[in-house]
C-alpha cells in the first residue's frame, strides 16, 4: 500500500469486518497497519452508514437528516448520473 509519505509498505487485509455505530452497520475490509495503534474509518463505510464528523464536539453521529435509517444516492455506473435523476426531463 502507499501512504501518505509516497513510502510502500507491505500489509495484510482483514475482513470481511462487520461494522456497527449506533443504529447503523456496514461490511468492509480492513488494511492492518503494524506500526499503528490508530483505527482510521474511511470515507466509503461512512458514506455507507450515512455518518457524519461532528467538528465542535469531535465525534461520530448519525445524519440528522437520516436519523432512522441510512440513505445513500445510487449512481447509474454506465452512464453516472444519479438513478431517478430527471436530465432529460424525463423520470427513468
Amino acid at each position: 500500500m502507499e501512504l501518505a509519505d509516497d513510502s510502500l509498505k507491505e500489509v495484510e487485509i482483514a475482513g470481511p469486518v462487520d461494522i456497527r455505530f449506533e443504529n447503523r452497520w456496514t461490511t468492509a475490509r480492513a488494511v492492518v497497519l503494524p506500526f499503528s495503534t490508530d483505527i482510521l474509518l474511511g470515507s466509503i463505510p461512512m458514506e455507507d452508514m450515512d455518518v457524519l464528523i461532528d467538528p465542535k464536539q469531535q465525534r461520530l453521529i448519525v445524519n440528522p437528516a437520516h436519523p432512522y435509517m441510512a440513505k445513500k444516492p445510487m449512481k447509474n455506473v454506465s452512464r453516472g448520473n444519479m438513478i431517478g435523476e430527471n436530465t432529460d426531463h424525463r423520470w427513468r
